[in-house]
């Protein structure tokens, strides 16, 4: 299946109007025509099918011949709060492959520690929506502009809320957590780790400590080790 997604579309749409460089995509490099059928998604759990009424590659127009809800592959609803990497590809990489794993929200924060302050949220978007099409997912990852850690924890916010630190104290080893609810929001360091202060802080919040392993993990591999071990547990 070739997924496309369009946001500005709804149940009541009847005609799906492409733009230019999704209607040469169509017609030009996946050679479609006339009363061909296409795949469509609006990011919030619909699927639509569409046939194609004029075969531009300026102004593809497609008639919606169907409209179905797809429940999401997972039952549980996943937040990673994760410090933007230095090297701007291993986000970018973290949010791939947890879309395609499966992620609900993802918001980068700024802490003491970090090397990058300043995240451009509109690339980290298209990156997830690319994901989205190609592992076939309906309901889009939620991208967040970027937040101090602080003003993140002191959010009000229900659920498992976990913090993933690799200073000395007592931690419970993630994949053997059995108490975990629908909600969970996870928080992830940067390279040099969350600060003392920002473990503290976390804690008073009523933040669970977890640990991943034995091993020292990058940023987005430990993100990534989260995403997975939370999908294995549901």
């Amino acid at each position: 299946m070739q997924l496309f997604y369009n946001s500005n579309i709804d149940k009541q749409t009847k005609e799906i109007l492409f733009n230019k460089e999704e209607s040469r995509h169509i017609i030009k490099v996946l050679r479609k025509k006339e009363n061909d059928e296409l795949q469509i998604t609006n990011g919030l759990g619909f699927l639509f099918t569409a046939k194609i009424i004029v075969a531009s590659d300026k102004k593809c127009l497609a008639k919606v011949t169907a409209c179905n809800y797809k429940e999401k592959e997972w039952n549980y609803n996943l937040h990673v709060a994760i410090a933007p990497t230095k090297n701007m590809d291993r986000l970018e990489w973290f949010i791939e492959k947890a879309t395609e794993i499966g992620i609900d929200e993802i918001t980068p924060i700024i802490c003491d520690n970090s090397e990058r302050k300043i995240v451009k949220t509109d690339r980290l978007h298209k990156i997830m929506l690319s994901a989205m099409k190609q592992s076939l997912k309906f309901t889009a990852t939620k991208i967040n502009e970027p937040k101090k850690i602080g003003d993140f924890i002191n959010d009000n916010k229900e659920g498992s809320l976990l913090i993933a630190h690799c200073d000395t104290g007592e931690k419970t080893v993630l994949k053997n957590f059995d108490n975990l609810s629908k909600d969970i929001i996870i928080l992830i360091g940067p390279e040099g780790d969350f600060s003392k202060n920002e473990i503290s802080i976390a804690l008073q919040k009523e933040y669970f400590p977890i640990s991943l392993g034995n091993s020292r993990l990058r940023t987005e591999t430990a993100a990534l080790v989260a995403v997975h071990t939370i999908h294995l547990l549901h």
